[in-house]
């Protein structure tokens, strides 16, 4: 087999991922450009497969991640070529868009912490986590359309923790099942587990308004990519709130309509802005 339809293969293994993994929001959109797509596609498959292992509990779940880091290793080593597809597909991304290394680890440290780590006494604590599993994500999101910026890479980690938080309060049952929580034990004890869901929304709630002003700081089609991310988990919170924060017991999805009107209002905006510029669109 060439490398050329390897990589065709690859690719396409990395879309099927996009297209048939449930999410609340879309990982990319039109409003990427087709250049900047395939590599979100990549990433998304590379976090939702390091994630799959780290659902799993067990020495065999950490055996796994293990084996995925080894695997990982071969997209930086410029020796052997990685084993899975999806890594196939990411070493290009890796090559062209000129990603450090350390945020992909970072991700798979997180999920190998999962299979020791099964509740969080404070906010320090899960912070901690979250810097490790959900702040990677942001940065190379942030790479991948070119830019490096340590102020745009804190305002993008608060974005990127917000919306994990958002995602552990609407997981509360889902997670319960694994023998896990994200709910701070500190908040458990003061309001029960419903006002512990409703203390991780409000702190989700005040990381995601970095995203207003990390909007502002970048230009064209990220700055849409960016509201899409941020207004899906707005629309998380408010599933979350209209069940009365309990999560507990019923795990509540955005609704199509919602995720429509999602993307209308983001290309009401990208058509209100392109006026505003004399007809040039964003790029």
């Amino acid at each position: 087999m060439s490398d050329v339809t390897e990589l065709v293969l690859a690719d396409a293994y990395c879309r099927y991922l996009s297209r048939h993994h449930y999410e609340n929001f879309l990982v990319t959109s039109l409003f990427a450009p087709q250049d900047r797509r395939v590599h979100l596609r990549r990433l998304y498959a590379f976090c939702r497969l390091t994630d799959d292992l780290g659902d799993e509990n067990g020495s065999l779940a950490e055996r796994r991640l293990n084996l995925w880091r080894e695997d990982l290793s071969r997209c930086f080593d410029g020796g052997v070529p990685p084993l899975h597809p999806a890594l196939v597909a990411l070493t290009e991304t890796i090559a062209v868009c000129k990603l450090p290394s350390a945020p992909f680890f970072d991700l798979i440290a997180a999920n190998v912490q999962d299979q020791h780590v099964h509740q969080y006494e404070t906010w320090a604590e899960l912070h901690d986590y979250c810097r490790l599993s959900a702040a990677p994500v942001g940065r190379l999101v942030l790479r991948i359309f070119g830019y490096t910026s340590s102020t745009l890479d804190a305002l993008s980690d608060d974005v990127c923790i917000g919306l994990q938080l958002a995602n552990f309060a609407q997981d509360v049952s889902r997670d319960r099942t694994k023998g896990r929580t994200y709910l701070l034990q500190e908040d458990i004890r003061r309001g029960g587990t419903t006002g512990a869901t409703q203390a991780m929304c409000e702190r989700a709630s005040k990381l995601l308004d970095s995203g207003n002003e990390l909007e502002r700081q970048v230009t064209g089609r990220l700055r849409l990519q960016l509201a899409l991310y941020r207004m899906g988990g707005r629309a998380v919170l408010k599933a979350i709130a209209a069940t009365g924060f309990e999560t507990c017991t019923q795990r509540p999805e955005v609704a199509a309509r919602a995720k429509v009107g999602m993307l209308a209002s983001i290309g009401w905006q990208a058509t209100r802005r392109s006026t505003h510029a004399g007809g040039n669109q964003a790029t």
